[in-house]
């Protein structure tokens, strides 16, 4: 199957940001002292949004071809931090610094590619099932839960969560903490994002989605490894709406 020039120049546009937004970050972590929880969350903010907006400029075409592409951008990516690149260039290390939490030394990379791994296991079925059965725009349910509700957790947590509980992590025997209002923050993303697509829903079917499934996708955030959220909201959010459109 063949990409479209469109495909590249959005792809283009997309990484040249995301390098600026990663290295203005990284300065901000290394000469103003920010807080790299901060800085590695709008990070994410511009993973998740800066497609959509640049969609608006440069017409981006979904197909089986650009989402295997995507997959693999994303992977070449990360390669771009790995440590022989990162100690052979500066801009490289300033931009790794984005993102580079303390606590997750020396796991940064192994778990954010064990996550995305993870997370595209997860989502390539559920597209295939979605879009097989006419529900495609509501896998847009368990990205945006994702991508915001588990955006904000870490930050908002930060700034107020006083109550907080331990987890685990991947690899290590380590315990991390989370807060239980920024776990509150994916379920008010839940419940919000449900009512806006209520329109795809009967009422008995929405009713049972609002009473279910923000508490589902937030015990899937709460319990899932440190720094493995992803895969675990969309796996419980997608199978939650298969069950919910399959019995009712």
């Amino acid at each position: 199957m063949s990409i479209p020039l469109e495909y590249w120049l959005h792809h283009m546009y997309f990484y040249v940001l995301l390098f600026i937004i990663h290295y203005i970050n990284g300065i901000l972590v290394i000469d103003l002292n920010f807080k790299v929880n901060y800085t590695r969350k709008i990070n994410h903010f511009a993973f998740f949004f800066l497609p959509t907006l640049l969609s608006l400029v440069v017409k981006y075409p979904y197909s089986a071809a650009t989402f295997i592409m995507d997959m693999v951008c994303a992977f070449i990516f990360l390669t771009f931090f790995i440590t022989p690149l990162r100690n052979r260039f500066r801009l490289l290390r300033v931009m790794f610094c984005s993102f580079d939490r303390p606590e997750d030394r020396p796991f940064t990379l192994v778990w954010l590619y064990t996550q995305f791994i993870a997370s595209y296991l997860v989502l390539i079925p559920l597209l295939i099932y979605f879009e097989s059965h006419g529900m495609l725009p509501l896998l847009m349910i368990i990205i945006i839960v994702n991508g915001i509700g588990d955006g904000l957790a870490e930050p908002v947590g930060i700034r107020f969560g006083k109550r907080k509980y331990a987890t685990y992590a991947l690899f290590t025997k380590e315990k991390y903490v989370r807060s239980y209002v920024g776990s509150a923050c994916v379920f008010v993303t839940a419940f919000i994002t449900i009512l806006a697509f209520h329109s795809y829903f009967n009422a008995i079917q929405l009713i049972v989605a609002l009473l279910t499934i923000p508490i589902l996708m937030t015990l899937a955030e709460a319990f899932s490894p440190h720094t493995w959220d992803s895969p675990f909201i969309y796996a419980v959010g997608g199978i939650s709406l298969i069950g919910i459109f399959l019995f009712l």
